[in-house]
């Protein structure tokens, strides 16, 4: 890598795929639109005016701002983030499905919960590269409390919200920031037994989160209720093969739930089979490991932080949207990234990969 450049296998993987992502978003959506809207590319459409329009300002700001600017606004960016987490709870925050993590802005709906993926790796890394010593890495009452309490806030907001996954992705790639920022590994391990134990706590406690895991252990399990995602998520994925059936000719789509969302990588394996499955995993392991590689190189506190952050929250997302659609983990309502149906989930994985090229130049 060389100053003054950024690094072209993030650029390039990215590009390809977003592209790829707006490809599939035509092919899974083109049915449910017409019959819907009357306009097969009625999504496809929505995701480039609000996804990629919001996205594309994110990103050219995420490059051009230099990266160390944020240590100064990080601050208020994260009062911003969960303002628009306590949103949710009022009249602007709709109930979908006994769920509450939107905001209805009218011809804008916003999704805090993709948001916060973003500003709480940026807060944490101005954070804790602003401290002149350790005391944010290393001492109880300055760094592991602050720490805990933001993550204990963040986390509770997110659950209340219903939105499981989001917590997972935000605790995994948070605490990962703070370990690679050097704290100690007891104040690591105590975050992870914490947390497992409050959302573990919350799984229990919500009868349609305690269903999902009784359907991991037994698939036979309420085979027409909270089984049938997971059961026709199999069958869609196995009816591709090793080749795949062909673009746009999924068969099994219109019986898949969360077609456009969080089952899209069940449509990618039926149409372009086991090779083409393996080829979108590697772009992301792409992605998201050229990130970690370059976090390596990187002396400056910050940069290296921000690469860490994103690269992780890239890929444990990944993981696990493609880990509940193939039955390797519980089924969640996560989008794959770039991919995926959704304006803020895109626009803020854009803003993302602005700001690791912006690292990959400047650092």
């Amino acid at each position: 890598m060389r100053h003054g450049h950024i690094d072209y296998a993030i650029l390039i993987s990215f590009l390809v795929l977003l592209t790829f992502g707006f490809v599939m978003l035509a092919s899974a959506s083109s049915d449910m639109g017409k019959s819907r809207f009357n306009d097969p590319y009625y999504y496809l459409k929505h995701q480039l005016i609000y996804g990629l329009t919001l996205g594309f300002g994110g990103f050219v700001a995420g490059l051009l701002i230099p990266y160390r600017k944020y240590k100064k606004f990080a601050p208020f960016l994260l009062v911003l983030g969960i303002g628009l987490l306590i949103l949710v709870f009022t009249p602007l925050g709709p109930s979908i499905g006994g769920a509450r993590r939107w905001i209805d802005l009218g011809p804008l709906t916003l999704q805090p919960a993709e948001i916060i993926k973003l500003i709480f790796v940026v807060y944490l890394a101005a954070w804790l590269s602003n401290a002149r010593d350790d005391s944010r890495r290393k001492n109880f009452a300055e760094g592991f409390v602050p720490f805990i309490a933001i993550c204990g806030l963040v986390g509770l907001l997110l659950l209340l919200e219903h939105s499981t996954s989001s917590v997972i992705i935000v605790l995994g790639a948070a605490l990962t920031v703070y370990f690679v920022g050097g704290a100690k590994g007891k104040y690591i391990l105590a975050t992870v037994l914490a947390a497992a134990l409050v959302v573990g706590s919350f799984v229990f406690a919500t009868p349609y989160q305690w269903n999902r895991i009784q359907t991991y252990i037994n698939p036979s399990f309420d085979s027409s209720g909270s089984s049938y995602q997971i059961n026709q998520s199999l069958f869609t994925i196995g009816s591709g093969g090793i080749m795949g059936v062909g673009y746009g000719n999924s068969a099994s789509k219109k019986y898949l739930p969360e077609r456009i969302g969080d089952s899209i990588f069940a449509i990618i394996a039926e149409e372009f089979g086991f090779v083409g499955s393996v080829v979108t995993i590697g772009l992301f392991f792409v992605l998201a490991g050229r990130g970690l590689m370059l976090a390596r190189r990187i002396a400056d506190p910050m940069g290296r932080l921000l690469l860490v952050g994103f690269s992780t929250t890239i890929g444990i997302q990944v993981f696990m949207h493609i880990g509940a659609v193939s039955g390797l983990i519980p089924m969640t309502g996560v989008p794959l990234p770039f991919v995926s149906y959704g304006g803020t989930a895109l626009a803020a994985f854009i803003t993302m990969v602005g700001i690791m090229l912006n690292v990959s130049k400047n650092a």
